[in-house]
């Protein structure tokens, strides 16, 4: 497994004791405290410039876990995200938006945080350094799942405990961190790791650190729904329109893809049961609702190939 290449001075400066990235003092805000307030954002707003950057350089370990989340997906596997603190709760908030945005089952999808669901809101002391609590969440692991494991440091033993767990049930692993040198890497399948360098408070990874993770997260659940069909081009074609914002967010998708007035696609989304990827398919080929649904079935569920069926 590929580590992120590092400056060792983050670990070790002169006679100083080991430290890891997140943990480091940044030498840009020593005087934060000190600054007036708009040249205090800017100096936070400078340090989150570096993030994109960052997570640039892990492009290539990030296509690699979307290729395999989507390879898993297809086998009927599921995706699994696991932190603690910020991160456990970043993976919550990507699992939960999977399902209004791509139509997939909850279950598809789904986040566990170190400590439980009181740990959403409230901190759980001593969540993080509980390798028991790693083992019986990853228990709902199979051996077509992947386990993505969240952590800026990369050490909980919390995460540990899921690893251990994953290997035993045979899920493919990835891990996300922000420390080259974090157990977490050496323990997963792919790793991912984005050096974004000391927060511009010291150790608060919630900051740059926690806006790498959810950028990385974002490629991840949007790359693996894209390589399974659930868009066509960059319209999010199995959205469920669950409110008046998006009821028009689909009424406009199937009147731009199918090319008929705002009247007609909203008469035929209601025919469909409001389901986008019918609807279209139904006025790109003339076939009524169940003929329609019945060639997205035999072409699991992918507009691309229903259309191309239809020519």
């Amino acid at each position: 497994m590929q580590i992120c290449p590092v400056n060792r001075t983050y670990f070790y400066g002169n006679n100083a004791p080991k430290r890891i990235i997140t943990e480091s003092r940044n030498e840009n805000t020593k005087d934060i405290d000190l600054l007036p307030t708009e040249e205090m954002i800017r100096r936070i707003n400078d340090e989150d410039k570096k993030v994109a950057l960052a997570v640039e350089k892990e492009i290539p370990n990030i296509a690699k876990a979307v290729d395999t989340i989507a390879e898993q997906f297809k086998k009927g596997g599921r995706l699994y995200y696991f932190g603690a603190g910020t991160s456990g709760r970043l993976g919550i908030l990507d699992a939960s938006e999977c399902p209004p945005t791509y139509g997939v089952k909850p279950d598809l999808v789904q986040g566990f945080i170190a400590g439980g669901e009181t740990a959403i809101r409230n901190a759980v002391e001593g969540a993080e350094d509980n390798y028991g609590f790693g083992l019986d969440d990853a228990n709902v692991l199979g051996k077509n799942d992947v386990c993505v494991v969240i952590s800026a440091s990369g050490n909980p033993k919390y995460l540990m405990g899921v690893l251990d767990r994953a290997k035993e049930r045979g899920a493919k692993t990835v891990a996300i961190t922000c420390n080259p040198k974090g157990r977490i890497l050496d323990e997963s399948d792919i790793g991912i790791c984005t050096v974004v360098g000391p927060e511009a408070i010291t150790g608060s990874s919630r900051m740059k650190a926690g806006t790498a993770q959810k950028m990385v997260l974002n490629m991840l659940s949007t790359g693996a729904m894209v390589k399974t069909g659930k868009t066509y081009e960059n319209y999010m074609i199995d959205v469920m329109p669950t409110n008046l914002k998006l009821r028009d967010r689909a009424t406009r998708i199937v009147s731009e893809l199918a090319e008929v007035d705002t009247q007609q696609a909203r008469q035929t989304l209601n025919n469909a049961d409001w389901k986008v990827k019918t609807a279209i398919t139904m006025l790109k080929s003339g076939l009524d609702k169940d003929e329609a649904n019945e060639l997205l079935e035999n072409n699991d569920g992918v507009l691309r190939k229903a259309l191309n069926i239809i020519g």
